[in-house]
């Protein structure tokens, strides 16, 4: 492709060199550099590229895309100079696979909590319409029938739109995609509009190093959806929704339970059938009709009422709606497993101290006899974070097995002490059960009629991480063995 081309949608500044070449690869990993390549100098949590420009010429590179200065370049190579380098990345890789989200609907969804699940739903309903719809986020990314471990919530912009172009081959219609604030900070998802932009809702989090220095950048990120789509639909009921949609430059729409949202849930009632936990509740505004969700908690009813709020624009049917929202499962999030009519047992991601107190008081409202909490903390992280979540558990469940997750370079012990320091503080029942297959077939075992047993912590992954290896380890494998091996009192 020509070099040109590439260029057509950047402001930049050609400092040497000539813009008739035509490029051979797009390239951001200096190693990876061929022959007439172009290299992109971006700069990562820990390198440089503008410390590699030398070795990526030597390589072959024949276009540099700088937002600074780089020694030893020779005359032979064109050299630009763009303000940011990751922006110019994404527009650079939408030309090169030719602006694919152009050809698709694009659905972006961004917010603290709700992402995946409002993600599967969406997807889950344009499907039962007959669309074909592609997934990107934190779990997998789905094109046509190929399921691909995602790395990032929001890949790379290179990958992202290498995945679209791919979307379009397969004749899919629409994207709908997760859009976490470290993506929007970075520039991923520029080169293209999105059709819909949504807003789940807002909670501090992802501050630390690494991440957002503070919340109001972390808020600041969640914003820049709102002025790269063509429609947003944000949860009116968030106290954070007009400072996050503030300088949109986008049509708004909102969805929740206030008298105010265009979208509204109404009479909302906790469904318990067959080890199965729901809700009902009864939809006005634009679009009107009864629904149900096979997941619990008053957040399931907003992860279904922004998922109507998009899909209503498309040409589904309510019953193809209704059906979706009752049916559809998500690995890891609140995710039932049936082994009993006796009691209830769910997998779920929640892994700090926050998503375990909304997930356990959501739980508590569906009034079980006992609820059981099995969970532990990843090694090599805040400590804070153990005694926070042991505290939580204790205060909300009424029997916590602490276990092991993902103990990565530390003991496994030493961090299940932490998380009995957490729980000392309050007078919630709890046991130690280091290995986490032991400990679930304990929760299991020991259950008792109308228990919610919810193992927390790993969700959707399927590996424990020790001394730098991950080792196989899928929760619901587990349960199958446990079965299998005649866990008693099932």
């Amino acid at each position: 492709m020509k070099l040109a081309d590439l260029l057509a949608r950047l402001e930049y500044t050609c400092l040497q060199g000539t813009l008739d070449r035509e490029v051979t690869q797009v390239i951001y990993d200096s190693e990876k550099a061929v022959t007439g390549c172009l290299f992109i100098c971006i700069q990562g949590a820990d390198h440089d590229g503008h410390d590699f420009a030398k070795d990526a010429v030597e390589r072959g590179a024949e276009v540099l895309i700088v937002s600074r200065e780089v020694p030893d370049v020779t005359g032979g190579v064109t050299v630009i100079r763009v303000a940011d380098t990751r922006y110019a990345m994404a527009f650079i890789s939408a030309a090169w696979f030719e602006y694919p989200a152009e050809k698709l609907k694009a659905i972006g969804i961004t917010g603290t909590k709700g992402k995946t699940t409002t993600a599967y739903l969406v997807r889950s309903i344009l499907e039962r319409g007959g669309y074909h719809v592609g997934l990107i986020g934190t779990v997998e990314v789905i094109i046509g029938m190929t399921h691909i471990k995602a790395g990032n919530t929001t890949p790379e912009s290179w990958l992202l739109q290498e995945y679209l172009h791919r979307m379009v081959q397969e004749g899919l219609d629409a994207v709908v995609m997760e859009v976490s604030s470290q993506a929007l900070m970075l520039h991923r998802t520029q080169g293209f509009v999105f059709d819909y932009g949504v807003f789940t809702n807002l909670e501090p989090d992802h501050i630390g190093p690494k991440e957002h220095a503070c919340f109001e950048e972390y808020l600041a990120c969640k914003a820049l959806l709102f002025r790269q789509c063509r429609t947003g639909i944000v949860n009116g009921d968030d106290s954070h929704w007009r400072r996050v949609t503030e300088g949109h430059t986008c049509r708004l729409e909102t969805f929740g339970f206030g008298e105010d949202c265009m979208i509204r849930a109404q009479d909302p009632k906790l469904v318990r059938r067959s080890g199965n936990l729901g809700v009902t509740f009864r939809v006005s505004g634009p679009t009107q009709m009864e629904a149900e969700v096979g997941t619990p908690g008053k957040f399931s009813v907003y992860n279904a009422l922004a998922a109507i709020a998009v899909c209503r624009h498309f040409d589904v049917g309510e019953s193809e709606m209704k059906e979706a929202l009752l049916t559809a499962r998500v690995k890891g999030r609140i995710e039932p497993v049936k082994i009993s009519d006796k009691f209830t047992l769910l997998i779920d991601y929640a892994h700090n101290a926050m998503a375990l107190s909304n997930l356990l008081t959501t739980l508590r409202a569906y009034e079980p006899h006992r609820l059981i909490c099995v969970f532990g903390c990843g090694g090599n992280r805040s400590v804070q974070r153990r005694f926070e979540m042991g505290e939580v558990s204790g205060r909300l469940a009424d029997l916590t097995v602490i276990t092991s997750d993902n103990p990565r370079f530390e003991e496994p012990m030493a961090i299940i002490e932490d998380i009995k320091s957490g729980m000392k503080k309050t007078e919630g029942r709890y046991l130690a059960i280091c290995d986490r297959k032991e400990a679930i077939g304990y929760a299991i075992s020991h259950a008792e009629e109308g228990d919610i047993i919810v193992l927390a912590g790993k969700g959707h992954e399927d590996y424990q991480e020790i001394r730098g290896v991950k080792y196989p380890m899928d929760e619901r494998v587990l349960i199958r063995e446990l079965l299998e091996e005649g866990t008693q009192h099932i």
